[in-house]
């Protein structure tokens, strides 16, 4: 929760200064860090992202109690979906992320026209998703802090997706620091048994949580076991990412190499209509070459 966070900043903050420094300076200098944190991490805002009536895990994951998350994979490849007008600031961002998943995968999204089942991208102070396809109206949380690789993040949750760095396989390749975690944050470092599609462990995936995430003393929560670069970044997705999306939607290409798969087959039907043309011209010429500019056209 975002109060405990918070209490959790000013707890450290409070041993870790001279006691004899000025109060009010002290607390100023709290409530900025503690708005830097939230800022820089918008992914674990907890408190007031939700409904009461809602909870949250690993910082941006809404719970649905009557799902198994995990094996939820939308109905359909065109996801329909809405954007709040109080997004209006952020609309270009949403759409720019949408379009990342869509470029390199078969899922795409499209503006809701009358369908019962869309994603609701709506304001809030983090950035916050289900996981999973839940039926109806689905919100996608998005706050001021929330750029465009954060909502790719908050994308690949509503389409099934959780965290990867709560993989069962994942002490080959981390290793977590309970003793730096915020008190009460334990939870969003629990294992989740996912599917894994046999995928090698991604620690630059965008779904993968940085060193610092619910840090309580500034130091990292999470560190690789071997020399690693851009765990925890939010600029895009990697080639694993993209496999995760292909497998789970059974894309069986990219977008991309669909399109020229399909474009080489209409090609083929091309080439196969004009053999025909030749094969029916031939028999009623028999004996008589066609000419030579015509042959050229046919062939």
């Amino acid at each position: 929760m975002l109060h405990l966070l918070l209490t959790a900043l000013l707890f450290v903050h409070v041993h870790a200064r001279p006691i004899r420094q000025d109060k009010e300076a002290l607390e100023k200098d709290w409530f900025t860090r503690a708005l830097e944190y939230m800022k820089s991490n918008p992914e674990t805002i907890e408190g007031e992202l939700m409904a009461k009536n809602q909870a949250v895990l690993e910082g941006d994951i809404v719970l649905s109690s009557d799902r198994n998350a995990v094996e939820s994979a939308w109905p359909t490849l065109e996801i329909p979906y809405v954007i709040s007008p109080e997004l209006a600031s952020q609309t270009d961002d949403v759409v720019s992320a949408m379009a990342m998943v869509s470029e390199h995968t078969c899922v795409s999204f499209h503006n809701r026209t009358s369908e019962t089942n869309y994603l609701l991208f709506k304001t809030s102070k983090g950035c916050a998703s289900y996981v999973g396809f839940i039926g109806g109206e689905q919100p996608v949380f998005i706050g001021p802090p929330c750029k465009v690789g954060n909502i790719i993040h908050e994308i690949l949750h509503a389409l099934g997706f959780h965290h990867e760095h709560t993989r069962t396989d994942r002490e080959q390749y981390i290793t977590i620091l309970p003793h730096n975690i915020m008190a009460g944050m334990e939870k969003n470092f629990k294992k989740q048994h996912g599917q894994t599609f046999d995928l090698r462990y991604d620690i630059a995936s965008i779904m993968h949580y940085g060193s610092g995430f619910f840090s309580a003393n500034g130091l990292p929560t999470i560190v690789p076991n071997t020399d690693a670069e851009n765990m925890g970044q939010r600029v895009g997705m990697t080639e694993t990412d993209v496999e995760k999306v292909r497998h789970l939607y059974n894309c069986g290409g990219v977008k991309k190499e669909l399109e020229k798969e399909s474009a080489d087959v209409d090609k083929a039907k091309d080439a196969n209509m004009l053999h025909s043309v030749v094969s029916a011209l031939e028999p009623a010429n028999e004996g008589h070459a066609l000419p030579t500019n015509q042959r050229k056209l046919l062939h």
